[in-house]
């Protein structure tokens, strides 16, 4: 890893506001469609994780697999990511987003690509993830 980050968007990285879609039940909001992301990084699996505040998961590297993370609310989470692929264009940038209940987002983030979120927020998260 270099000693030296750069703060910028990561290439492959692709972060997408999530629109929640209100009725009188509550609201909706749709994850992902296939017509929307390149099938390299259609999810293998699902999975639903709580995170209590002030906790850190990560950081994760995975050599192959892709995490596809929703955070939806409630609270909020930073999620932070640095690119550790050596042969990208952006090998050494760091990015940070907030994401949560004030700001749901969707994070597609590449092989290689170290990650780590926490709830920063005042109540127990919850997060998402459908990795291919």
């Amino acid at each position: 890893m270099s000693d030296t980050f750069i703060n910028s968007d990561i290439k492959d990285v692709l972060i997408r506001p999530l629109k929640k879609l209100p009725d009188v039940r509550g609201w909706l909001a749709e994850l992902f469609r296939h017509d929307e992301i390149n099938p390299a990084f259609h999810p293998a699996m699902a999975y639903i994780s709580s995170t209590d505040p002030g906790i850190t998961r990560g950081p994760h590297e995975h050599l192959e697999q892709a995490d596809f993370f929703c955070f939806v609310g409630p609270s909020k989470f930073k999620l932070r990511m640095w690119d550790n692929r050596k042969d990208s264009e952006t090998f050494s940038h760091v990015m940070t987003v907030v994401a949560g209940e004030d700001s749901p987002m969707s994070a597609l983030i590449p092989a290689g690509i170290v990650h780590a979120y926490q709830n920063i927020g005042d109540v127990p998260g919850i997060v998402i993830n459908c990795p291919n």
